[in-house]
């Protein structure tokens, strides 16, 4: 292969991924420009595991709702940080802010482990998923602070709901410091298992899942989950059931 073809392929590679390719070097070692850059894109990605939802921040985003903010039983961010067990339960206040709601689909904003995404794209695919959400009974919008993702199987619990999504900051990459991940359980309760449970990852525009993309996959899922009564590994199965059921090629197991 000639050099300027070669050339010519690791440019058109750079525009297709935001992953560190092709850097160059100068001698033993890359530019000056591509360290300092790693070295940026490293301090935002610890910035992001740190940085914090601020109370209220979301309110805005929702004219014409409740806005519900929660907490976990992590006291801070460095708690949180150490045990996650912490931010897998709400404390007392929280559990006593659900007292009477009740709803089918509830949709939770968490920060996990990048506030910084949730803040860009969460508001944004939550009004995106509650517009596509045509005939279930949805909760308000719920912010939960300090939150892992099985919080949102005691909040769906409390609140008596069918099917949950947790929107909530994946852990930051040093080219994706953004990224959010929904995680949609039917029948919350406490002790869900992550094998019961179905992931949307990479919501990140324009880099990732666009909200419209995100939020069409999550709404699918969901009524999925309705007709099966499941989500996890064992939706795949029970949808192929049903299928045969319907095309009458059988009994359903």
């Amino acid at each position: 292969m000639s050099a300027p073809v070669e050339r010519g392929l690791l440019a058109r590679l750079r525009t297709e991924t935001t992953a560190r390719v092709a850097l160059g070097r100068v001698g033993p070692a890359v530019p000056t420009s591509v360290a300092l850059d790693f070295q940026l894109s490293h301090a935002r990605a610890r910035d992001a595991i740190r940085q914090e939802l601020l109370r209220g921040q979301f309110v805005p985003e929702f004219p014409g709702r409740q806005v519900i903010e929660l907490h976990s039983r992590a006291a801070a961010r460095e708690a949180y940080l150490m045990r996650p067990d912490l931010g897998r339960r709400l404390d007392d206040a929280g559990r006593g802010a659900l007292a009477g709601l009740n709803a089918e689909l509830v949709v939770v904003l968490a920060d996990g482990l990048s506030a910084t995404a949730t803040a860009a794209h969460g508001p944004p695919l939550a009004r995106a998923i509650f517009e596509r959400a045509t005939g279930w009974r949805t909760g308000p919008p719920i912010v939960a602070h300090l939150a892992r993702v099985a919080l949102g199987d005691e909040i769906g619990e409390l609140m008596g709901a069918q099917l949950v999504v947790m929107l909530i900051g994946e852990r930051p990459g040093l080219s994706s410091v953004d990224s959010l991940g929904a995680y949609i359980t039917w029948q919350p309760k406490i002790g869900r298992q992550d094998s019961e449970r179905n992931c949307v990852s990479n919501i990140r525009p324009p880099h990732g899942l666009s909200i419209e993309q995100a939020a069409s996959e999550i709404v699918r899922i969901a009524q999925e989950a309705r007709l099966c009564r499941v989500t996890g590994v064992e939706l795949p199965a029970a949808l192929a059931n049903l299928r045969r059921k319907l095309d009458g090629d059988g009994p359903a197991d």
